[in-house]
């Protein structure tokens, strides 16, 4: 692990996480300016409606269009588009166009791709434990898992 990492676990996931000292001055820095402060850089990022479920559906691995077209019910064609062509040019999506009749097309993450599926997993812990049993009156949101 890199220095200034320190590891963490999150509901039996291994997180890489900054090591405490890095984390409480990254967190409360008098940064008035955004465009210097890595969350929103972070955000500014996936915050687009679809892309981190993109992201999500790429960790799993090599799709084309259409799986990734089927598999986020209600996006359109050129939404999809619009959202891999972005992360494409923050480098985080790899497109990988094929020489055939007809053209395939993949899209992968890249490193810096796979970075954000720890934030992926962490949403997905967040989202088990607080908000998806909130109909459930036998189990409360926010009771263990």
């Amino acid at each position: 692990m890199p220095a200034g990492q320190a590891a963490l676990q999150l509901h039996g996931v291994k997180l890489r996480t900054m090591e405490p000292t890095t984390l409480t001055t990254t967190l409360h820095s008098d940064q008035p300016d955004n465009a210097t402060c890595p969350v929103a850089r972070t955000a500014r990022i996936i915050s687009g409606k679809w892309t981190i479920l993109i992201i999500r559906d790429l960790a799993a691995g090599v799709k084309r269009f259409n799986q990734l077209e089927r598999s986020l019910q209600g996006i359109s064609p050129k939404t999809l588009s619009e959202r891999l062509r972005s992360l494409e040019e923050e480098g985080i999506v790899l497109r990988q166009t094929f020489a055939e009749v007809p053209p395939r097309v993949e899209y992968s993450l890249t490193e810096k791709g796979h970075d954000l599926v720890e934030l992926v997993t962490c949403m997905r812990c967040y989202g088990n434990r607080w908000l998806c049993h909130a109909d459930d009156p036998a189990r409360p949101a926010g009771s263990d898992l």
